[in-house]
């Protein structure tokens, strides 16, 4: 009887364990292109060497950075073609760093206009809500664009009780 071999490698199991990425996740970033097809044993289970660990490692990275896939997908083809510029590779840095920038500020905004609307609600067994009201007016800023939204005790601070 001929011996089984355990084959080089990690299961995709294994994979996901050691890199926090899900087993799903790993999938799709194949079927993206990504992530290269990894080997499969006779049975047809993908077996992943140190290299695609590294690699799938890299794109945790980057997406825990905010990176997105296209980015991503520049990145590696910079690293696949060995062709890397680290010129290049700084200006979509300096670039995503922007649009980082750019959503705190975002969102610092919105606290602000959120933190507007709670202060002016009296949190009482009321029908009567200033947080509703001002969540049905438009402001003038059309639907569905996340603008702030527009209510006379929250555009002026002199009106607020």
């Amino acid at each position: 009887m001929a011996a089984i071999t355990k084959p080089r490698g990690y299961a995709i199991g294994r994979v996901s364990a050691k890199t926090g990425v899900n087993v799903e996740t790993i999938r799709y970033y194949e079927r993206i292109g990504i992530m290269p097809k990894p080997d499969r044993t006779r049975g047809g289970n993908r077996v992943y060497d140190s290299d695609l660990l590294k690699r799938l490692h890299f794109i945790r990275r980057c997406r825990g950075l905010g990176f997105s896939i296209g980015e991503i997908r520049t990145l590696l083809a910079m690293v696949d073609r060995r062709d890397l510029s680290c010129n290049e590779v700084h200006r979509m840095t300096v670039g995503h760093l922007s649009a980082v920038r750019q959503k705190i500020a975002d969102l610092n905004q919105l606290a602000g206009v959120l933190d507007d609307m709670a202060s002016v609600c009296s949190r009482g067994n009321v029908p009567e809500c200033p947080i509703i009201d001002a969540l049905f007016e438009s402001g003038g800023h059309g639907e569905g664009t996340g603008g702030d939204v527009a209510n006379p005790q929250l555009d002026n601070p002199a009106a607020r009780p």
